[in-house]
């Protein structure tokens, strides 16, 4: 596998603030062009560093959540990630260390969906205990 240099970073830099940004845009900024700016993308996305391009939607003033999930040690993590993904509202699911096992971010329109979701989330077979954090301001 090859390694990436300051050029990639930087490229990559770039897309992180805004995947739209055009390769000629990109090109001007980081002394390539167009087709250099091509190349790489390509390349880091066959080497696995650039994974996938996203949208961010925002419809309206949602609600958002964390919730901290601690697991069952007899239940298998990976597996209650991935029923946790599939609640209705979680937008991301985190596998993390510390005193909780899951980070589950959640979405909503309104207060009775969060709760909704958190009702769904400690419904799943090895959630042993959650604490959820309403996001006041986000940057």
């Amino acid at each position: 596998m090859s390694s990436i240099d300051d050029v990639d970073h930087a490229i990559i830099s770039t897309l992180l603030k805004d995947s739209r940004t055009p390769y000629t845009e990109i090109a001007k900024r980081v002394g390539l062009s167009e087709a250099g700016v091509r190349k790489r993308i390509d390349r880091l996305v066959k080497m696995g560093v650039i994974k996938r391009f996203t949208v961010e939607v925002e419809y309206g003033a949602r609600l958002k959540a964390i919730s901290l999930i601690s697991v069952d040690p007899s239940i298998a993590t990976p597996q209650v990630s991935e029923r946790v993904r599939e609640v209705d509202g979680v937008e991301r699911v985190y596998e993390v260390t510390g005193v909780y096992d899951i980070v589950a971010v959640i979405s909503a329109l309104t207060m009775s969906e969060i709760n909704r979701c958190i009702d769904d989330l400690r419904k799943i077979e090895g959630v042993k205990n959650t604490n959820t954090m309403i996001v006041l301001k986000e940057w």
